[in-house]
């Protein structure tokens, strides 16, 4: 380890961290923690798997804490952020000053629109933006209950502390950070929550923020979060994903013609009636082209160019857009508190309608756009973020970018070029910006890899139940041979199962044969409903060691149910991406276009990142045993099955359902008889 924190001191932090929580060490987190040093030592990236129970939040805290400089640590889910800001940190950092002999802070960082706007509040008008009223019936009374609330000396003003309220109530009080008109300009400019906590933020060791956000700040170029001299990226499996939908745009009647109403009201006159004729035309011609989509199935998802009847309104819309923007910015001579917010809150929606229009515009060889009927409206996302990521983060800060499953087939190859490093030889196009780049910055092919495996003995802990025998998942859901297999393992298992399905129509088939052939036993089962809190749900199902949780996507990551309440863990399907989502398909269609594969490329990873998650949910503890079951044989019929496979935990696998309905019995009365065990 070069200059900075030496091998010694990290591990004794670390030692003192472990010690501080009341656990133990473990050989890949003392791995991790010493490769995650060196790369903030040296200025490199490091990419970096580490299995489950390896501990790698404090792998990653406890060098960033010795480190001595700021760095900040972007998470996907709220429960981790939550977990790194009111479990891990509290408990380690007094543990690591008496270790360093200095004082250490953390802070949380989040964006302005999580944190309630007061002069938006105090305003006058309870929706200056008139999209509601607030002073009817249960609204008004939430409304009042959140203006009490941030009257009271020392809230946070953040909507996680804050009284749970209806989204258009908080909406009406808060801006988006398009919207805010600055501390300088706001007259509770020195009480505002978001200035508040982005001082904190500023003065600490380590910050903690979501990747929505840092992905904002990467795309617009444009400062939002603190300075860093290093960025440490957990959950980072999401980040190209998460990077993808913050800088989608959309467009809809609603939103064009809200920002029109803002504009008039503000700037009533010629250019704000054009802009309001423009924006009814846009309007009118999305309302059109929705009424005709149910009839034409070319106009809906994916679209290879911009309707016709759009293109002339949105040129219109965004050249009057920008004379209105120009309009409203020449009147320079504004003091008056109320009318600055005002402004602010006006320009906003103009710039965000004017942008998406304008991206709907650019040629789509490098966007993909689709129409969404069910919300009217038209999206526009960039056809890859990889050169964004490289270009705007990697060359600036080290980056580490961590989670339990990164690898494909036992390559971080995937991820790697996803992320936007360098990998596998020369890139043109990191060449080619290189050569007008600094020589400070940093080359995004100097990339460590490393996978520190987990402690658990997964051969030994769990099993991998691949039956051949069931017929191929088609597009109706499992066939009723698969909803038969899982009835007979359930009842096997005694309840005790996580049951995971890549669609609605799967848990909802699920639901309707399970309640059929489990009638007569004691068995609760759980069913997620669209809409549903997935920890209130996975609470109800840890707290009933014998009932079944059936769930679609948001159930197959981030779930940690250690123990009796879950051992079976059952997969419908390979989880490959549908072959109609517009990103996935112009991404495919483009690697298939450069002689590559985009089945390879683009769907087998994400296949297979998305299995390993599901697959990670068994086995959360040392003590933990049981089984997952993938119905589905293609996993073992099809050439890139090998690949799947090889990427998820190696439990012990078989096709034999009789042996596994015997473990899974076994481990049903193991509750009783303690003794008795999977492996015997």
């Amino acid at each position: 380890m070069s200059d900075g924190a030496s091998s010694n001191e990290v591990r004794a932090a670390l030692d003192a961290a472990v010690t501080a929580i009341g656990g133990s060490t473990r050989d890949g987190q003392v791995a991790m923690a010493e490769a995650v040093a060196n790369a903030l030592s040296d200025r490199h990236h490091l990419l970096v798997q580490a299995g489950t129970g390896t501990g790698k939040s404090l792998a990653y805290l406890v060098p960033a804490l010795v480190h001595g400089k700021r760095v900040l640590v972007a998470t996907a889910t709220l429960a981790l952020q939550r977990q790194l800001i009111d479990r891990d940190l509290p408990r380690i950092v007094p543990a690591l000053e008496k270790v360093l002999n200095r004082k250490l802070s953390f802070a949380i960082y989040k964006g302005i629109g999580n944190y309630i706007c007061l002069q938006k509040m105090n305003s006058g008008e309870q929706d200056p933006d008139g999209e509601l009223p607030l002073d009817l019936g249960a609204l008004g009374k939430e409304s009042k209950k959140l203006r009490e609330w941030a009257a009271k000396p020392g809230v946070s003003g953040d909507r996680d502390d804050a009284p749970e309220v209806d989204r258009r109530v908080w909406a009406a009080s808060s801006v988006t950070g398009r919207e805010c008109m600055g501390a300088n300009n706001c007259p509770f400019g020195t009480e505002c929550f978001s200035v508040r906590a982005k001082a904190r933020a500023q003065g600490a060791d380590v910050v903690v923020t979501n990747h929505t956000l840092l992905a904002i700040e990467i795309a617009d170029s444009h400062p939002i979060l603190p300075e860093r001299d290093a960025i440490i990226l957990d959950e980072a499996h999401e980040f190209m994903d998460r990077t993808t939908q913050a800088i989608t745009e959309e467009l809809s009647p609603g939103r064009v013609e809200r920002a029109a109403k803002m504009a008039k009201k503000y700037v009533p006159g010629k250019s704000a009636e054009a802009f309001q004729q423009a924006a009814d035309d846009v309007a009118d011609a999305i309302r059109d082209y929705a009424e005709d989509a149910p009839h034409d199935p070319t106009k809906t998802g994916r679209l290879t160019k911009l309707p016709d009847q759009l293109e002339g309104p949105l040129r219109n819309l965004r050249e009057n857009g920008q004379a209105l923007l120009s309009l409203i910015n020449a009147d320079s001579d504004l003091t008056e508190p109320s009318i600055l917010a005002e402004r602010a809150r006006v320009k906003g929606a103009l710039t965000e309608v004017q942008q998406s229009a304008g991206r709907l515009l650019q040629p789509h060889g490098s966007n993909v756009v689709w129409f969404d009927p069910a919300y009217s409206t038209f999206y526009s996302a960039p056809l890859s973020v990889s050169a964004i990521l490289r270009n705007n983060l990697l060359t600036k800060t080290p980056v580490i970018a961590t989670s339990a499953t990164l690898s494909v087939g036992k390559s971080f190859d995937a991820i790697a070029r996803s992320i936007g490093f360098v990998v596998g030889g020369s890139d043109a196009e990191y060449e080619s910006e290189e050569e007008s780049s600094e020589e400070e910055l940093i080359d995004p092919a100097n990339l460590q890899m490393l996978d520190v495996g987990s402690p658990f003995d997964f051969a030994n802990q769990g099993m991998l139940y691949l039956p051949r025998h069931l017929p191929e998942p088609g597009r109706d859901g499992p066939a009723i041979e698969a909803l038969t297999e899982l009835g007979e393992l359930i009842e096997a298992a005694g309840g005790r199962t996580l049951a995971l399905f890549s669609s609605w129509r799967g848990v909802e088939l699920a639901d309707a044969h399970l309640r059929d052939v489990l009638s007569e036993l004691d068995i609760p089962i759980i069913t997620q409903k669209r809409g549903d809190s997935v920890g209130s749900l996975v609470k109800k199902f840890a707290d009933q060691p014998n009932s079944i949780l059936l769930g679609t996507i948001s159930l197959w990551q981030g779930i940690d149910v250690p123990g009796p309440s879950c051992t079976l863990v059952a997969i419908d399907r390979i989880p490959f991406p549908r072959p109609d989502e517009p990103i996935t398909s112009a991404r495919s269609a483009e690697a298939d276009a450069a002689g590559g594969s985009g089945f390879m490329q683009v769907s087998l990873p994400r296949a297979a990142l998305m299995l390993a998650q599901g697959t990670g949910r068994l086995i959360r503890s040392m003590e933990d045993r049981g089984v997952v079951a993938i119905l589905d044989p293609r996993i073992v019929t099809k050439r890139y099955g090998s690949i799947l496979l090889n990427s998820m935990p190696p439990l012990w696998r078989t096709s034999d359902g009789a042996v596994v309905k015997e473990a899974l019995k076994r481990l049903d009365l193991q509750h009783t008889t303690p003794e008795l065990d999977v492996s015997e």
